[in-house]
């Protein structure tokens, strides 16, 4: 049985607690409720983590599936080097993050989710992960199909090249030739 990625888990939970927590911040702002400043919060701290959580890490063995439009922010995470590769300080950002919104009901279910994922980071530093980017790879692949010169003249399925039918011109070639000799039933 393989060894579970929390990062992975962590990260796909960060990035929904993120849209959550913007969502509530939009519903509280445009509500005008009551401390709508954390609602104010809840926008800009949903969108920190939408953008520090959309690109995905490299699983252990060294391939992952890119989210779409990956690329940009997976260099811009990078960049920052430790302070985004490390679980811990990712948890502990998290942790912190989701502590403002909880003062506003229209935030409370993005905090709460947000705080699910720092557990999830937590753990995940605990065994060890570190965050990697997945970079496109540097040899480009073999594009398929490249040793077909020519493509197929006749649908499948196709009779081997000596079996083909030849052209109706040369009237003694066109005929087939049985590779195997007939032999009539013996009773």
């Amino acid at each position: 049985m393989g060894k579970i990625e929390w990062a992975m888990w962590a990260n796909e939970q960060a990035l929904a607690s993120g849209l959550i927590l913007l969502t509530g911040g939009i519903v509280g702002v445009a509500g005008q409720f009551r401390n709508w400043q954390f609602a104010a919060y809840g926008i800009a701290a949903g969108i920190f983590i939408c953008l520090l959580e959309y690109p995905r890490g490299c699983k252990a063995k060294g391939n992952g599936v890119q989210r779409p439009g990956q690329y940009c922010l997976t260099v811009c995470v990078k960049a920052f080097g430790p302070l985004t590769r490390n679980y811990y300080i990712r948890a502990l950002l998290h942790a912190a993050l989701c502590v403002p919104g909880a003062f506003i009901l229209c935030t409370v279910l993005g905090c709460v989710c947000l705080a699910i994922a720092s557990i999830i980071y937590l753990l995940a530093a605990v065994r060890g992960e570190q965050w990697l980017p997945i970079l496109p790879r540097a040899e480009p692949r073999e594009k398929p199909g490249e040793s077909i010169k020519e493509p197929p003249q006749n649908p499948p399925p196709r009779p081997p090249a000596e079996m083909r039918r030849k052209r109706a011109e040369d009237m003694e070639g066109a005929a087939y030739t049985n590779p195997m000799p007939v032999m009539p039933n013996e009773y």
